[in-house]
């Protein structure tokens, strides 16, 4: 593709359709010029193509995948390496489903335990979270598809997220919350970077030239496209003039906005063209290879069982891990049954396989399992009952706690950093009559582990 000569052929009209998605999920295409469109796809731990009913929030089902830790686990790996597999298999299963752009990592820095999409983030850390990213991007680039590194920046809650303002000096917002994205540009070359919803000292992400201009490309050497978080456009020709290229989704008015104001003057040409030549040159970049090809889904299940293994964090143990085979074991929790494997909202994937604890029972000496608890909090004393007779007979009570779906979700935040109350209780009753007790947390942030002090051993998972 030659993309100087082809700007100069394209109209005013056709330069401003292709800064706007043409739907939800894909760009414009310009078929008198053999440009394409392409397919831009959810997310950083497993691909979530919409067939039909696209939506933003994951409302809608979607194509199965294969569903990876969430970054938040895959941090705990501190393995980079690893980080790059779990990338190349993404960026293969990407390419099979025809997806262009995949949208992620999640690049955000960790500033309250309370975020909702904490889950998503890698890390409190501007260095972890930047080689783990890069990590990712460079094992998704692989296989001919772009990343889009999100959201930035200084993107750290999701209460008010739309209009809310981070504030802060020079310092700050370089050596904790663009650090991590530095890295991502300059040791992943991503060739897509998502700007956030928020304002940044008092200007949106997607308007902010200090942001995008000064720092991304001018300091950094950045060279791909910078894409609108979905709805994250504001101001169509502000956006263009600070650095911003690609507005997701469809948006035929911000494409109006741009042909007028180049006809009236307000906005230099050259803006416009600079925007489509990053748009061009990711269309370019994400066509070359052959899309379609089928994935080994049982290949890619086993790596995600290795990320899992890798990414489990044992808290407490005084020797009752690894379970003795001879040991009765009772397991008891509503996570046991329904496993709660990764967070609500646009990243939620279709799992192409999906194993909970009860599936490897038959590896114990396995004497029974009881609910125990409702996950979403509300009290059923007969459910504790139950679980406390059968942990009476066991040598070894496996106890899995955590948070439900619609508690670690993308729009909302924690009000607390606790794990509902019904939960606390039926911990202390099986402390009292369980000679043994083992926590398997289910979580995708911080919790309070305070009341559970007492457990012979916890595990996060």
């Amino acid at each position: 593709m030659n993309t100087e000569e082809l700007i100069g052929r394209l109209t005013l009209r056709e330069k401003a359709d292709l800064l706007t998605g043409k739907d939800f999920w894909q760009t414009q295409e310009v078929e008198r010029e053999g440009i394409p469109s392409i397919f831009l796809s959810d997310g950083p731990h497993g691909l979530r193509r919409q067939a039909s009913k696209a939506d933003h929030l994951g409302l809608n089902p979607s194509i199965p995948a294969t569903c990876y830790p969430t970054a938040a686990a895959m941090a705990n790996s501190w393995n980079e390496a690893l980080g790059e597999q779990l990338g190349t298999a993404l960026g293969e299963e990407a390419s099979s489903l025809n997806v262009n752009v995949l949208l992620g990592p999640g690049t955000c820095m960790k500033r309250n335990p309370r975020c909702g999409r904490n889950f998503e983030y890698f890390s409190e850390d501007p260095y972890l979270a930047g080689k783990m990213s890069a990590s990712y991007i460079r094992g998704i680039q692989s296989a001919g598809v772009s990343a889009c590194v999100k959201h930035f920046a200084a993107n750290n809650q999701e209460e008010r997220r739309m209009v809310s303002d981070s504030v802060m000096d020079e310092r700050t917002l370089r050596e904790i919350y663009l650090t991590a994205f530095e890295i991502a540009v300059k040791e992943g070359k991503t060739q897509a970077i998502m700007s956030s919803y928020n304002k940044i000292n008092g200007v949106f992400a997607d308007e902010n030239a200090h942001l995008l201009r000064d720092i991304l490309r001018g300091e950094w050497g950045f060279d791909g496209a910078v894409i609108s978080d979905w709805a994250g456009c504001n101001n169509k020709v502000q956006s263009t003039i600070a650095g911003g290229n690609l507005e997701m989704p469809s948006c035929k008015y911000g494409a109006d906005d741009i042909v007028a104001a180049v006809e009236s003057g307000a906005l230099d040409i050259k803006y416009v063209d600079e925007s489509v030549r990053y748009v061009l040159e990711l269309i370019d970049r994400t066509t070359r290879v052959q899309h379609g090809k089928p994935f080994d889904v049982d290949a890619h299940d086993a790596l995600a069982k290795r990320c899992a293994d890798e990414s489990l964090v044992l808290l407490k143990n005084d020797g009752t891990l690894p379970l003795d085979g001879s040991l009765k074991v009772a397991i008891i929790g509503d996570f046991a049954r329904q496993p709660r494997y990764q967070g609500a909202g646009s990243s939620i994937v279709n799992p192409t396989k999906l194993t909970s604890l009860l599936d490897v029972k038959d590896k114990l000496n396995f004497i029974g399992y009881e609910r125990g608890f409702d996950r979403y909090g509300k009290d059923k004393p007969r459910l504790l009952n139950k679980a406390v007779k059968l942990a009476r007979k066991a040598d070894v009570t496996v106890l899995c706690l955590g948070l439900d779906e619609v508690t670690e979700a993308e729009g909302l935040d924690r009000e607390n950093i606790r794990i509902p109350q019904n939960q606390i209780e039926a911990f202390r009753q099986l402390r009292v009559f369980s000679k043994r007790l083992v926590v398997v947390l289910s979580c995708g942030s911080s919790v309070e582990t305070g009341f559970m002090r007492s457990a012979n051993a916890i595990l996060y998972g």
